[in-house]
């Protein structure tokens, strides 16, 4: 059974610098210590964009010192979009995106990454890199893929709404029942991974639905999968392209067509 559990289940502290030095589980569980590496692994991290101008610079700003890559996949933004990212990080990958949407986009990311673990982050300020050490830790104490959940303790949304809410919640509930998880949070897009992951997972949607396909993925290959308490925050300016109704039903499509994909 693939059972997905909160990084806490395993990782108590971690130093912000990313490298762990004192691991040590919950009472009555063994204390596990893992010494810093020779060579740590490196990270990448992927943010699509679209229109996302007045809210990349913060995001960017906010990411770790100590990452090694960033790739901005632009969808075609008229706002200057890439220009801003040049400024603001001119060692930044910059790619324009051949496709539409939020899967392709991830998609052409993570294929121009070369670094070992790679993480999801939104551009709207949503998701907050300052989480990113969590991600990381949770994959160098042994996870293949870290999820993030907003439903656990540790975690929280003031974004989501009732209906959003809700669905998740139901969609969730397939999944569990159809690959015998145990996911708090479906539709949620801060997630992590090793590279040498993607075989497996093989994006291959182009919308919002992607992040429901990546944990679909995950657990019909056998990976090691570890929940992550995440907050969200509201998107720092601008309108979100998601729409519960429109976007709710490429989920529950995605959700049917994995079911009777062929193994």
């Amino acid at each position: 059974m693939t059972q997905a559990r909160t990084v806490e289940e395993d990782v108590l502290g971690f130093e912000d610098a990313g490298e762990l030095v004192d691991l040590v589980a919950f009472p009555g569980r063994a204390q596990l210590r893992l010494a810093p590496p020779t060579e740590p692994p490196t990270v990448s991290v992927v943010i699509p964009t679209l229109n996302e101008a007045h809210n990349l610079p913060h995001v960017l700003a906010a990411l770790p010192a100590w990452i090694d890559e960033i790739v901005v996949v632009d969808g075609g933004s008229t706002d200057g979009t890439i220009e801003v990212a040049r400024a603001h990080c001119p060692t930044a990958v910059i790619l324009r995106q051949t496709g539409r949407g939020k899967g392709q986009s991830l998609s052409e990311g993570f294929a121009a990454t070369s670094c070992d673990i790679i993480v999801m982050l939104d551009a709207d300020g949503s998701t907050d890199p300052a989480e990113i050490p969590r991600y990381v830790a949770a994959l160098r104490t042994g996870a293949d893929f870290a999820k993030g959940t907003r439903f656990v303790v540790g975690g929280g949304s003031v974004d989501i709404t009732a209906l959003r809410r809700l669905g998740n919640r139901a969609l969730a509930g397939m999944v569990n029942v159809i690959w015998k998880t145990r996911y708090s949070d479906l539709c949620y897009g801060y997630n992590a991974f090793w590279r040498s992951c993607l075989p497996s997972l093989s994006v291959d949607c182009s919308g919002f639905e992607v992040e429901t396909l990546l944990n679909i993925r995950a657990a019909a290959a056998g990976l090691r999968i570890v929940e992550v308490p995440s907050f969200e925050h509201s998107r720092l300016s601008g309108v979100s392209n998601l729409s519960a109704s429109r976007d709710g039903i490429r989920i529950l499509r995605t959700i049917v067509a994995e079911w009777v994909r062929p193994r």
